[in-house]
């Protein structure tokens, strides 16, 4: 664990493991503070938005595709034939897209440090726009399911590449606000999908409109990522490792950063990319990465950090408690024919107002405080869902106050901060790698736990398994407690010298 105080010392040689011969590897040492970035916040802006499409673009297709699969569902306002869709077919549809993120986490697996953060928000935002196109147009079901995939692949390659972008282009300083609004917009996009979700509801082939909303949207991310440049630490990258022409490289990185910063960083772009190339050199980084060392020394340690963090985001019951929001609201009074969208307008804006807290406060408190914190309220609502349903099922009130406790306290804790660690902690050559097992094992976790949750409940009851869900929260926290950095004002340089 780092304490706050340590911040201004120096970081002693760090000691790898030991490598089959024995041996051990001393790095050098390496300047902990640097001087400030100085940054021009207009010009801190677009390399935060344009990604952060991508990002409320994969939230819009959450809750577009709950209201489309009522839509689409019905006889008398599908518009289409073959409306008369099994639950198979309807949980097809629903998850279409959670299995193309998975096939594009394996693809930014192969090509992401090929081509680069940017490149890969640009041909994500190329299959938005495909996706969203073919499902809105879709003449038969296997269409409609061909354009979730293909959606679904670019939510992998965005979810991969636009928390990287932003870890690597933000300012240290504002770095977990940036990244911590990704998840904002993720879940403004969410509440626009059912927001727009409900005005087409009830029109004539709404399903269709809902989709074909979209897309501008996309076309919008590709261009403006088309005009932003590339992340300096990954064109630093190639020119250490020798993929390219060096100095060409490092010239490139000094425009990159002098957009990237605005006019104030004219003057100091060349000398922050000294310093950069320097602490990149003294951890290792100039070295080229095989796929074998992602499971040894600091790699291992980052992708235990990151992939522990994304495991117990989803194993501590996200997804199930959201989808069994509607029945624990109905108990306290809400009709589900008559509220169900508006249920979820409410959680949306409740999970916004929260990760609007997060954001304010994530680099002043740090990461460690918000995440013990959060989960540890997890924990109590967890129990008190269980409870409810095992003891206290004549008061509801106690279902609501639960469920509202479980949605802010993960907003705070788990929603935010997983994805801006999974994007600060992993050294730069196996950033690309790194993070796409970690969105894979975010997605796959997420399926796992969808797919089980019914027959989990049917199995053991809703109020053991809430109860379960709240057990594995405790665990969590120990985790958190004993394996987790700080990593709140440091550069990425500095946190993988010191915190790995």
């Amino acid at each position: 664990m780092v304490s706050d105080s340590e911040k201004e010392s120096i970081v002693h040689v760090a000691q790898v493991n030991e490598s089959s011969s024995g041996g051990s590897v001393q790095e050098p040492l390496i300047k902990q503070k640097h001087s400030p970035e100085n940054y021009s916040v207009l010009a801190a802006i677009p390399p935060f938005i344009f990604p952060a499409l991508g990002a409320f673009l994969f939230g819009y297709e959450i809750g577009a595709t709950s209201c489309a699969t009522i839509s689409i569902k019905s006889p008398t306002l599908s518009g289409i034939s073959w409306y008369n869709l099994s639950s198979v077919d309807v949980g097809i549809i629903t998850s279409g897209s959670l299995y193309g993120a998975l096939i594009g986490s394996v693809i930014a697996f192969s090509i992401a440090d090929i081509i680069g953060r940017r490149k890969g928000l640009i041909t994500a935002a190329f299959l938005y726009l495909v996706g969203a196109i073919v499902t809105a147009l879709a003449p038969v079901f296997p269409v409609l399911i061909i354009g979730r995939v293909v959606y679904g692949i670019g939510v992998g390659l965005t979810m991969h590449a636009a928390p990287m972008y932003i870890a690597e282009t933000a300012p240290s300083q504002i770095r977990g606000r940036m990244i911590s609004l990704k998840e904002f917009s993720t879940v403004f996009g969410m509440v626009g999908g059912y927001g727009i979700g409900s005005l087409w509801v009830t029109v004539i082939s709404g399903w269709r409109y809902m989709y074909a909303t979209v897309i501008p949207v996309p076309i919008i991310m590709g261009i403006g990522m088309c005009w932003l440049p590339a992340s300096p630490r990954w064109l630093l990258l190639r020119s250490l490792q020798g993929k390219g022409d060096a100095e060409s490289l490092q010239q490139a990185a000094i425009k990159s950063l002098r957009r990237l910063r605005g006019s104030v960083a004219v003057d100091s772009a060349a000398e922050q990319v000294d310093e950069i190339l320097a602490d990149l050199s003294s951890v290792g980084e100039d070295k080229e990465a095989t796929i074998g060392e992602l499971f040894q020394g600091k790699c291992l340690k980052a992708l235990t950090i990151a992939g522990g963090l994304v495991l117990f985001q989803q194993i501590t019951g996200q997804p199930s408690v959201l989808y069994y929001a509607p029945s624990i609201l109905q108990t306290a009074g809400f009709t589900a024919a008559t509220d169900a969208t508006r249920i979820s307008i409410l959680l949306g804006l409740l999970k916004l107002v929260m990760t609007g807290v997060a954001i304010v406060v994530i680099d002043k408190l740090g990461r460690r405080p918000l995440l013990l914190g959060g989960v540890s309220g997890m924990v109590i609502s967890l129990f008190l869902l269980g409870s409810y349903y095992i003891f206290y099922d004549n008061v509801p009130a106690v279902a609501v106050a639960a469920l509202l406790l479980y949605v802010g306290c993960y907003q705070l804790s788990f929603g935010p901060i997983s994805w801006l660690m999974m994007s600060e902690i992993f050294p730069l050559k196996l950033r690309g790698r790194g993070i796409s097992i970690a969105v894979l094992v975010n997605f796959g976790t997420n399926a796992l736990v969808t797919f089980a949750f019914s027959p989990l409940k049917e199995l053991l009851g809703a109020g053991i398994l809430f109860c379960g869900f709240g057990a594995i929260c405790v665990l969590s926290l120990f985790f958190i407690y004993f394996i987790v950095p700080e990593t709140k004002g440091l550069t990425l340089e500095e946190i993988e010298a010191k915190c790995l």
